[in-house]
C-alpha cells in the first residue's frame, strides 16, 4: 500500500447548517457510551469538512484519503452504535454511497502513484513507453474526479452530511435499542470488541491453505472493523491496562489491514495493468507485463506475512478479552 504524507491541516468553518458546536465536544471514560459515540460522529464529520476543499481541488491526493477514512470511521461507530435514532441505518448508507464515490479516485491515485515509483526504476529506453502507460490511467484518473466532483456538488452530499451531524448533536434524536447490540445506551464499548473480533477469527479459521484474493480482501475488512471499533472503546476503558490493550490490539489490526492492503492493491494493480495491454502497442504491452509480474511478487510478500499479524492479533485480544 503506497504510503503519502499528510498534508497539512488548515482549520475550516463549520458550516452553520450543520448545527455543530464551534469547537468539538470532550468525552470522558465514564460518560454513557452513547456520549463517546456523538463524540466520535463530531469529530469524523469535521474532518470530512476539514478535507472536502482538498479533495475538490485534487492537488494533493492525501485529502481525499483521509475524507474517505473519516466516513468510514462514522461507518463503523454507526455499526456499533445499535442505533442513535430512526435514521441511524439510512445514514449508515448514504455514508456507504458516499464512501464508493470517493473509492473510485482514490483507487486510481494510489495506482498511478504506485506505478510511478515502479517505472522510475526501469531503463532509460523504456521510460517512454512506461509514461505513455501510466499518462493512460491519469487520463481515466480525470474522468472519475469529474464524476466525483458532481457527486460533492450535489444535493445527496448536503443532505448526508446534514443527517450524521443530526445523529452526532445530542438531544437530536433519542437513541433506539435494537441491531448489534443489547442497549446503544448501556453497550460496554470494551466488551463490545469481541464481536468484530470473532467475525475476524471465524473469517480466518475459514480459509483454505491458499486463500483467494477476494477472501484476503474480505478478511481485510473485518481487520478494519475490528480497528476502528478499538478506537472507538480506547477512550471509554475504565483504567489504564485496558487503554494500553486496546492500543495493542488496535495497532495490530492496522498491521494487518496494511499488509492485506497491499496485497488488495497489488491484486487490482496487475488486473488494471493487464487489461490496458491488452489493447496496447507491443512497447506499452512490455512494459506491462514488467510491472504484473512484480505486483505478483508484492502478492507473495504479502501472503507470506499475514498469518503472523493475525496472530499478533489474537494475543492481543487474548489479553484484552479475557478481562
Amino acid at each position: 500500500m503506497t504510503t503519502v504524507t499528510t498534508p497539512q491541516r488548515s482549520p475550516v468553518s463549520t458550516p452553520p447548517d450543520l448545527g455543530l458546536p464551534p469547537e468539538p465536544p470532550k468525552v470522558r471514560s465514564d460518560d454513557p457510551p452513547v456520549a463517546h459515540i456523538r463524540v466520535k460522529l463530531d469529530r469524523q464529520l469535521r474532518a470530512v469538512l476539514e478535507h472536502e476543499p482538498g479533495t475538490r481541488a485534487g492537488a494533493e491526493p492525501e485529502h481525499l484519503h483521509q475524507m474517505r477514512v473519516a466516513i468510514r470511521r462514522m461507518r463503523s461507530v454507526l455499526k456499533v452504535s445499535g442505533g442513535l435514532g430512526p435514521t441511524t441505518d439510512e445514514v449508515r448508507a448514504e455514508l456507504g454511497w458516499l464512501g464508493n464515490a470517493l473509492g473510485e479516485v482514490r483507487d486510481y491515485d494510489v495506482l498511478i502513484e504506485h506505478l510511478r515509483e515502479v517505472v522510475a526504476e526501469f531503463e532509460t529506453t523504456d521510460q517512454l513507453a512506461a509514461r505513455q502507460l501510466v499518462a493512460r490511467f491519469v487520463a481515466q484518473r480525470g474522468k472519475a474526479k469529474r464524476r466525483l466532483t458532481k457527486v460533492l456538488n450535489g444535493g445527496r452530499y448536503r443532505t448526508t452530511l446534514t443527517m450524521t451531524a443530526q445523529l452526532a448533536r445530542p438531544g437530536e434524536v433519542e437513541p433506539v435499542v435494537e441491531s448489534e447490540v443489547d442497549a446503544t445506551t448501556e453497550v460496554d464499548l470494551v466488551r463490545a470488541l469481541r464481536k468484530p473480533y470473532r467475525k475476524l477469527a471465524k473469517a480466518v479459521a475459514a480459509l483454505p491453505e491458499n486463500p483467494p484474493d477476494d477472501d484476503l480482501h474480505a478478511l481485510r475488512i473485518h481487520g478494519k472493523r475490528l480497528r476502528y471499533a478499538g478506537e472507538l472503546a480506547k477512550p471509554a476503558a475504565p483504567d489504564k491496562a485496558a487503554k494500553k490493550a486496546i492500543k495493542v490490539l488496535v495497532k495490530a489490526a492496522e498491521r494487518l489491514q496494511t499488509v492485506l492492503g497491499d496485497h488488495q492493491d497489488a491484486v487490482v494493480a496487475a488486473d488494471r495493468v493487464r487489461a490496458l495491454a491488452a489493447d496496447a502497442d507491443p512497447a506499452i504491452a512490455f512494459i506491462a507485463g514488467r510491472i504484473v509480474e512484480r505486483e505478483h511478487l508484492r502478492c507473495a510478500v504479502a501472503r507470506a506475512v499475514w498469518p503472523e499479524v493475525v496472530a499478533e492479533i489474537d494475543a492481543a485480544a487474548e489479553v484484552l478479552l479475557s478481562r
